[in-house]
């Protein structure tokens, strides 16, 4: 992975810094009845049904702010942080394992905090994390929405892969992350953002702040795990109703019945689902596209 150097501003750095200072006061470790979580930071906000919202690899939780926002008069809103991600203290998530302990730690704040079957929303790394838990613990929830995320990640370079096949890739593109300082790794996030957001908006430039300021060893760890992880033999066992949300920009140098293909045959095994390809919109669906995106909410939080 090729992570390119760029410059930033002193004001701009600033501003991320204070950005930055602003959300870990706003957030704090999630507790269960036995311990406080070590991979974890969630905020509640708002009042009514249980929603809880999984941002995906380096992103803040304020990734849902507008959304959160919007939802938050008639729904209670958990905004799930992931340590050393947005500026974050690493904590547990200094050392791998981490989507596993995520998806343990996020399930006992459901039951701690006596939600009653929430509905689960996860964009990327956090949709996997989502489909997790459908997995172990289906009685918890109540329906999932992943926005743009795969039950294998490994299907976006090859529809026949296995996760013996892309293991050696991920570890390359692991320890290449980890060979860079923070600063490099930072500076080379302004290439790869502009490749996930199509729009160039302050929720673009905060997005592309929580990735500069994500801890690049967590980031490299996650990012490892989210590649070799299959999740395609659970699928037909997760009966609760699953919506995936996923992109297609005319820019992205792909057919459209090439993206289609790729969702349809991921989520074949899924029984009751519904795949809603998002126009004009690149990988932060919620970002790039966000009245589309609280529509499919809205319907989504309405439905049965």
């Amino acid at each position: 992975m090729q992570l390119p150097l760029a410059h930033t501003s002193i004001a701009a750095l600033a501003a991320m810094v204070l950005s930055v200072a602003l959300f870990t006061q706003a957030y704090s470790p999630a507790k269960s009845d036995d311990a406080v979580s070590t991979r974890i930071f969630i905020s509640a906000e708002g009042h009514g049904p249980d929603v809880i919202m999984i941002p995906g690899l380096a992103s803040s939780a304020e990734v849902w702010r507008d959304e959160a926002n919007r939802l938050q008069a008639h729904f209670r809103v958990h905004l799930v942080q992931v340590a050393g991600f947005a500026g974050t203290p690493t904590l547990g998530n200094a050392n791998p394992p981490l989507l596993e302990p995520i998806r343990d730690e996020i399930v006992s704040y459901i039951i701690s905090h006596h939600l009653n079957r929430p509905v689960l929303i996860g964009h990327s790394m956090g949709g996997l994390v989502a489909m997790m838990i459908a997995d172990r613990h289906p009685d918890a929830i109540s329906k999932v929405m992943i926005v743009d995320s795969l039950p294998f990640f490994g299907l976006l370079g090859n529809p026949q892969a296995t996760v013996e096949g892309v293991t050696p890739v991920a570890a390359q593109f692991r320890d290449q992350i980890l060979s860079q300082s923070q600063e490099q790794y930072a500076q080379g996030q302004v290439r790869t953002m502009a490749m996930l957001i199509k729009s160039k908006g302050p929720a673009a430039q905060a997005a592309l702040a929580a990735a500069q300021s994500s801890d690049h060893e967590v980031v490299a760890h996650a990012l490892f795990e989210d590649w070799t992880t299959d999740l395609r033999p659970r699928l037909p066992t997760m009966s609760m109703k699953i919506v995936v949300l996923y992109p297609f920009d005319g820019t992205m140098g792909i057919s459209q019945d090439l993206v289609d293909g790729i969702y349809t045959n991921a989520f074949a095994g899924l029984p009751n689902k519904q795949l809603i390809r998002i126009e004009g919109s690149y990988h932060f669906i919620q970002i790039d596209q966000p009245e589309r995106f609280h529509d499919e909410v809205v319907k989504f939080l309405s439905a049965p």
